[in-house]
């Protein structure tokens, strides 16, 4: 058996241990709730004895958990299904112990995923709080018809159209299962984050303390190495804080940006002679100023003339972005966010079977296989681009990949 608990509304996606597992439909809702004599018990439940007394009362200290675990998502793994509920409790001193204690729960097969039902599962749990509230839905009658009739709607309308309406006298509430992104790839630390929308629209305070003091060295040109450091976080805390604002659709990632880059136009570029908005958004985000505005001809000129075997520094030599009132470093941004232009990549190989005067010497010849790029190399021995490019000018057995 297998329970994962999760107090944070905005904790990482990545922690449970369903995220591998396929979606797959609810095979059960049921109702449980605390009786004052009984204890811990299902009340309702949809189809009738999915989940046996017996199977229930093996789990139901954390069906009716303590308070540490009220308000929080559980999920149970059991050899055969998997139980997501959120466990609540109402303070009244109308009740017996003086609270209702109770939790709402969606039951699927074991190795199915079941995170995109964490939302639904809590707003129907609130829904539930309301009616509670107003007129004691749940705790007033033994009968539980309306409730039952309610579990055969939701299971339904889920399974089949990933949304549910409920109405219940003067009270709605709608239900709706969110397809979730696929799990981020690993973050790497040459990586660059920037953030998909303004950083002044970016709310820190609905995040984790760890994710709260790497967020002010998101700039979209510090690596991730850099963040860390700067930071002072370690440096798998901020990868994992990274990969979960990729999750979100807060920040994206980016090469990093240097004058020796070459970068090369995609055939998205066309887009920008085409789409309005997207070349009202350039502008506004490659201008040096907003009150004196780029020209778009001048943005895409830029764009176009990125090809293999130019650097940036020779575009800038040639084309002079300042006084076309460009900023090239966010021309380069947003190129890349947009994939109107992508980073062609240097990777040094060392010839095989061939010996290197220096490769007996310099550990720095174990990345010259192909598979490592400069940046990486980069960040990690902590030499510059033009350093290793020394070395690969000085040996004749090295030979330099672009892709």
């Amino acid at each position: 058996m297998i329970i994962n608990g999760a107090a944070s509304a905005m904790g990482s996606p990545l922690d449970s241990n369903d995220e591998k597992g396929q979606e797959g439909p609810i095979r059960c809702i049921f109702f449980s709730e605390f009786h004052h004599i009984a204890g811990p018990k299902i009340t309702c439940q949809v189809p009738d004895n999915y989940i046996l007394k017996d199977i229930f009362d093996n789990v139901s200290v954390y069906i009716i958990p303590k308070a540490q675990l009220q308000r929080s998502t559980i999920t149970v793994t059991l050899n055969d299904f998997k139980i997501l509920g959120f466990p609540v409790r109402i303070d009244n001193k109308k009740y017996a112990r003086n609270a209702f204690y109770f939790n709402l729960c969606f039951v699927c097969d074991a190795e199915a995923r079941t995170v995109h039902y964490e939302p639904v599962v809590k707003k129907m749990s609130d829904f539930l709080i309301a009616m509670e509230i107003e007129n004691c839905f749940l705790s007033a009658s033994e009968d539980k018809t309306r409730l039952s009739a309610m579990l055969k709607q939701v299971m339904h309308d889920l399974n089949m159209h990933k949304m549910c309406t409920l109405t219940e006298g003067t009270m709605t509430s709608h239900l709706k299962v969110v397809k979730l992104a696929p799990e981020p790839k690993p973050v790497l630390d040459h990586q660059v984050p920037i953030f998909l929308e303004g950083r002044e629209a970016f709310r820190s305070d609905h995040w984790d303390l760890t994710t709260q003091q790497v967020l002010p060295y998101i700039n979209g040109f510090n690596h991730v190495a850099r963040i860390a450091a700067e930071a002072d976080v370690e440096n798998n805390l901020v990868k994992s804080c990274v990969q979960n604002l990729i999750y979100y659709g807060v920040v994206s990632l980016i090469p990093i940006f240097q004058y020796s880059n070459v970068y090369a136009a995609t055939p998205k570029l066309k887009k920008l002679a085409e789409d309005t908005q997207l070349q009202e958004k350039c502008i506004l985000y490659t201008s040096k100023t907003a009150r004196q505005p780029a020209y778009l001809r001048d943005i895409y000129r830029m764009y176009a003339s990125m090809t293999h075997g130019n650097s940036m520094r020779d575009l800038c030599q040639r084309l002079n972005p300042q006084t076309l009132r460009i900023n090239e470093r966010r021309l380069v941004q947003f190129g890349l966010i947009e994939e109107l232009i992508r980073r062609v990549y240097k990777y040094p190989i060392h010839l095989p079977g061939t010996v290197s005067e220096e490769g007996h010497s310099n550990s720095i010849y174990k990345y010259f296989t192909g598979t490592y790029s400069l940046d990486e190399i980069c960040c990690s021995t902590g030499q510059s681009v033009a350093q290793i490019e020394d070395i690969v000018e000085r040996d004749s057995n090295v030979v330099m990949l672009w892709k």
